[in-house]
């Protein structure tokens, strides 16, 4: 199982997004965990086999990458202002190589 890890400032934010990845996963017989944390929590993820961050701390970026082992992106950022599941899920998938 895939685990997925969206971060943001408090966490909150991604929730919606976390709900419109999982439905798409689901659609696509993906089987992953999604969930949403904020940027602050991220050392406790390096088991995660990605890490998307909310345009609104992508300046974390770096920060993250240094904590971490696996692939860390940004969320594009029509997709993150459209909540756009599917394709995020797409965007993490690349990065996990899929």
């Amino acid at each position: 199982m895939k685990r997925i890890v969206l971060m943001c400032a408090a966490g909150a934010s991604t929730s919606m997004l976390v709900q419109r990845m999982q439905a798409a996963a689901k659609k696509d017989g993906l089987d992953c965990s999604i969930e949403a944390h904020p940027v602050s929590q991220a050392a406790d993820f390096t088991d995660a086999d990605v890490i998307l961050l909310g345009p609104q701390v992508r300046f974390e970026l770096e920060a993250v990458k240094q904590q971490v082992s696996c692939p860390v992106e940004t969320i594009d950022m029509m997709a993150y202002g459209t909540m756009n599941g599917e394709k995020v899920l797409q965007q993490a998938r690349q990065l996990m190589g899929e």
